[in-house]
């Protein structure tokens, strides 16, 4: 057995917010990646814009440095659970992995579950333990907490004698002892030579498995993996290897490998190396692309199931087609079914509407991520509650259930706790610090996280964090009652007035500004009360010789409560849509007339007496 002494190829996983692309961007700096006197930014592997404005890695990436003449490819992975598809995704293409723990919060649901993945592909593991300058590190205690993570997933007696660094990402520095001062990253990079694996070189014809795909308007599509067998140089002849066991021939237009954020197109690349291929528009994540003269399938790339489901259809307001420029059933199917190529963790499939789509993800934020992404591209249209994706396993109904761990000040207990239990969730764990601070965990069914986290920001003031772990599916735990109050429904197209929300107001709180415009059945605030209630945001104040509308002016409305995205979808009931366009996110009921809204619930309360 031969290996590539030239090579390292390392993924680099960590939950959200303990620095991994902060320490990244060490190490593409002190690699001299970047010119001395080059801008550079933070989060230098955080391209895509939502990335930026909501600071955390959604979509995994390659870069690559060069240290003492080692070609060292870095693989960035996402720390969410939610994007933990792209994390399955790309780790067959790495040796080695650097599990980044923060000092103070210690290893977290989404450590767990990339570090079993890792271990299960037999990766060898590297610890850092991240930010031990922050006031509240607890070095020790995180080391234990990781050394129990390992009893507990490891699946050889070897991966339980794992190296250990420290390191502060923000200043670039690294030691092998807590209390050591730091000088650079470099005992990161001698570690990574020093234990990672190189790339075991099998002889063949060339052989690889597409792990990623990237596109550009002048070469067209990018398949991205690694090669794990053989040699590729521009104009070869390969077979692109299907899902439905079909092949297609093709010809390498070129061959690129990484350094830094660059591609760099090269005359031949070798087995270990992690390249982008041009010239092979027919293929997916998970094919493989072969020499013709031994077309061998390598095994596909397997990824978990969704476990949150909604519906995206054709927008049916009366705005429809005014902000955005894709909006028909083809283009939004179109779209949908484009997603599948790079998304695996996604699941798109047709309804018995023919305008409406069943989508299916990893959690709220993915599909959120997704809608977000779509209307920043010019498409509109609605979207529904979303719902615990359930099936049926020997005569039973199964559903999703997640772990959730919370840390908050311990003043909170008692309200989260009553929240929860609302919520179908059972209490596993709890343990307090000392100075204040408790550590909650939960077992808690999909259905039942499904719009808490709103809830758990207001609850605890900002003042905790939360994250979830999937942990499979057990027998349906029964209904959830709905805790929503109803809400404000205009009854009346035009333009809302400061006369209509004034009146609105005396009901409830409202959601839209003086001046917007606004459609009967579009939800436009929010009352106390249980049942919704029709109100007309556009009356205006007649004006008579004793009153006129410069009246008006007097009247000081309650700011209007704004909603994000999430919130939005968190917000809305199962007889609701989000109306998402480029511009604007509306709420509506499904059924905008107010007349059939009421003869729907009537014959569905008559169908409920007569069923009983």
């Amino acid at each position: 057995m031969t290996y590539r002494d030239d090579i390292r190829n390392i993924a680099i996983i960590a939950h959200v917010d303990h620095g991994k692309t902060t320490l990244v961007d060490a190490m593409l700096k002190q690699s001299k990646v970047f010119r001395d006197n080059q801008q550079t930014v933070e989060c230098i592997m955080d391209q895509n814009a939502l990335e930026r404005e909501r600071g955390i890695t959604i979509l995994a990436k390659n870069t690559a440095v060069m240290y003492r003449g080692v070609k060292i490819n870095i693989i960035d992975t996402p720390g969410h659970a939610d994007f933990g598809g792209e994390v399955e995704r790309v780790l067959n293409m790495a040796d080695g992995c650097l599990l980044l723990v923060d000092a103070a919060e210690g290893p977290m649901p989404q450590t767990e579950f990339v570090l079993r993945r890792a271990l299960e592909k037999n990766l060898k593991p590297i610890v850092v333990i991240n930010k031990i300058d922050r006031k509240d590190a607890r070095i020790p205690e995180v080391l234990h907490l990781i050394q129990d993570l390992f009893l507990e997933l490891a699946i050889s007696a070897e991966q339980l004698d794992f190296p250990l660094l420290y390191a502060v990402g923000r200043q670039g520095v690294a030691t092998s002892e807590p209390d050591a001062e730091g000088k650079d990253i470099s005992p990161l990079f001698e570690a990574i030579l020093r234990e990672v694996p190189p790339p075991v070189i099998e002889e063949g014809p060339f052989q690889m498995l597409v792990s990623n795909l990237d596109y550009d308007s002048h070469k067209g599509r990018i398949a991205i993996g690694r090669i794990h067998r053989g040699k590729v140089a521009p104009h070869d002849r390969v077979v692109a290897l299907h899902k439905d066991g079909s092949a297609t021939q093709h010809e390498v237009n070129a061959v690129m490998t990484h350094l830094g954020l660059k591609r760099l197109e090269v005359a031949e690349a070798a087995a270990g190396d992690i390249v982008a291929l041009t010239g092979i528009e027919d293929i997916a994540i998970g094919d493989t692309i072969a020499s013709p003269e031994q077309p061998e399938a390598l095994p596909r790339i397997e990824v978990s199931e969704p476990t949150v489901e909604m519906t995206f259809g054709v927008n049916t307001s009366p705005f429809a087609g005014r902000e955005g420029r894709f909006g028909t059933t083809r283009q939004l199917r179109d779209r949908l079914y484009r997603e599948l190529e790079t998304n695996l963790s996604l699941r798109v499939q047709d309804s018995d509407t023919p305008d409406v789509f069943l989508v299916a993800g990893r959690g709220e934020l993915h599909l959120s991520i997704l809608i977000e992404t779509m209307r920043r591209e010019g498409y509109e249209f609605e979207v529904s509650k979303p719902e615990a994706v359930t099936k049926i396993v020997n005569g039973r109904l199964m559903e999703p259930v997640e772990s959730l761990s919370i840390d908050t000040k311990e003043e909170y207990i008692g309200i989260l706790t009553e929240m929860l239990s609302k919520r179908q969730a059972q209490l596993t764990d709890m343990r307090h610090d000392g100075t204040g601070n408790v550590h909650m965990a939960f077992k808690i069914p999909t259905k039942g996280l499904i719009g808490f986290r709103g809830s758990f920001l207001t609850a605890t003031r900002g003042e905790g964090t939360m994250n979830t772990l999937f942990l499979g599916f057990e027998p349906w735990h029964g209904d959830l009652n709905t805790t929503r109050s109803g809400v404000l429904v205009a009854s009346e197209d035009g333009i809302a007035v400061t006369y209509g929300l004034n009146n609105a107001q005396g009901r409830g709180l409202t959601f839209v500004d003086p001046g917007t415009f606004v459609y009967e059945g579009m939800i436009v605030g929010q009352t106390a009360r249980p049942r919704d209630i029709a109100v007309n945001v556009c009356k205006e104040k007649h004006l008579t010789n004793i009153r006129s509308s410069t009246s008006d002016i007097a009247i000081k409305l309650t700011p209007p409560v704004r909603m994000s995205l999430e919130q939005a979808i968190d917000f809305i009931e199962r007889d609701e849509l989000v109306e998402v366009t480029p511009k604007s996110i509306r709420l509506r009921k499904k059924i905008l007339k107010e007349t059939q809204r009421l003869r729907s619930r009537a014959t569905a309360g008559r169908g409920v007496r007569e069923e009983g």
